[in-house]
């Protein structure tokens, strides 16, 4: 029986022997390590900021001071100044409601956009577009001179629809091009059964869409969540999320890190842990619609 050929690769390995490696198996193996240690590097950077303030959180103001031991004085510091409860509600209605305008608003338009054909629609769907490019900062003094003639800047209805107007232009975007990738066949069969463009919608392109619409939910959730700037202008005192509050809370003449710490982990965690939760959701939303 012939023995086996050996490929030129396999004749290197035998000459140079078991304990040693080739040339390219060393580049291999270093391009692997240097990645790997990149990759640490990077979530070092980025974790330690989480860490201090898990340390700092657990400490009373003495005890911050001196950087040594750990107490709950922080947080009871926190929820004798804050009322943390109802700014987390705050919060909570505030991503609700502006979400669900955003999602009522683009999924619609966005199926207009995508399988209606009308004059002009390429140009309104840039304009809509071309709202990205638009900085909060420069429209921000308008839209509150705007609400605060109509009445909308003591309430909940005021930050809501501004969050609502920020997020809609992206959301429009993403879902018209998630909508795009469907096929306009089965859309015209749709409609040649007699469904019609609005049932068409709900029953056929709503289902198929719902990975773009868990990405807009968790992107627009970390957005809103984590503002500032609306919260502060748009909300009264007794109405603001927590981000809003913790400002509020910094801004007095002696302002406790451990409190400050403390507020800021808890203003963090729902924001984590929705994107844990939806993670997969949130690639697979962003991918499949553009790659279609």
């Amino acid at each position: 029986m012939a023995a086996p050929s050996l490929t030129p690769e396999r004749r290197a390995a035998t000459r140079q022997g078991p304990g040693r490696w080739s040339p390219r198996r060393l580049r291999r193996k270093t391009g692997t390590w240097g990645l790997f240690a990149l990759m640490l590097l990077v979530a070092v950077v980025m974790l330690y900021p989480f860490w201090y303030i898990i340390d700092n959180a657990f400490r009373s103001g003495t005890q911050f001071d001196r950087q040594s031991g750990h107490s709950l004085g922080g947080w009871r510091e926190l929820f004798a100044n804050l009322p943390v409860a109802g700014q987390m509600l705050n919060s909570t209605l505030v991503c609700v409601a502006a979400i669900a305008i955003i999602l009522l608003v683009s999924t619609t338009s966005g199926f207009a956009f995508a399988k209606l054909r009308y004059r002009g629609s390429g140009i309104v769907f840039l304009l809509v577009v071309s709202a990205l490019m638009v900085p909060l900062q420069s429209i921000i003094i308008p839209e509150y001179i705007n609400l605060a003639k109509l009445n909308l800047t003591s309430s909940y209805l005021g930050a809501i629809l501004v969050y609502a107007a920020l997020g809609t232009p992206f959301a429009t975007f993403l879902m018209a091009t998630y909508y795009r990738g469907i096929s306009d066949e089965l859309i015209e069969a749709a409609i040649i059964d007699g469904l019609g463009y609005e049932r068409t919608f709900v029953q056929i392109a709503l289902p198929l869409s719902l990975p773009a619409i868990a990405t807009i939910t968790v992107l627009q959730f970390i957005q809103i969540w984590d503002d500032l700037l609306v919260g502060l202008l748009f909300l009264p005192p007794g109405q603001r999320t927590i981000t809003a509050g913790l400002a509020t809370l910094s801004a007095g003449r002696t302002t406790s890190i451990p409190a400050l710490m403390a507020g800021s982990l808890i203003s963090a965690v729902p924001a984590i842990v929705v994107y844990l939760i939806f993670q997969r959701h949130l690639v697979k939303g962003l991918t499949l619609g553009m790659g279609k």
